[in-house]
């Protein structure tokens, strides 16, 4: 795992990928594989979590919105309001099969992790 190590308040986005993912219950969902940035904006707009899986095969990737990440030291990693099971419903793809990030796709996604329906 790549413990973030931050200047101030910014990190480098290798610090970030490899960071453990946990839901409330403390349970290890996964790791943060890769970033979306908004090319405008320059904001991360999801974390790419890789769930699922046995030792790295059929593992999944699923875009979470930057927003629902919170990093917790004490786990050094950060933590979602997800269970596993809302997490496996949620919007994901395979590896060799990475959607175009359109705006349509970044409403599905958003629109599963709408902060009211976790």
């Amino acid at each position: 795992m790549n413990a973030p190590f931050t200047q101030g308040d910014v990190i480098s986005s290798d610090k970030v990928e490899g960071t453990n993912v946990y839901n409330t219950a403390g349970e290890k969902l996964g790791s943060i594989d890769d970033l979306m940035i908004d090319k405008q904006s320059g904001q991360v707009r999801y974390a790419v979590l890789e769930f699922g899986g046995f030792l790295g095969m059929g593992t999944d990737r699923y875009p979470l919105p930057w927003s629902i990440l919170k990093y917790d030291t004490a786990k050094d990693g950060y933590v979602v309001p997800l269970d596993k099971d809302r997490l496996d419903k949620a919007p994901h793809y395979a590896l060799d099969d990475t959607p175009t990030f359109t705006p349509e796709y970044g409403t599905e996604v958003n629109r599963y992790y709408d902060e009211r329906n976790i």
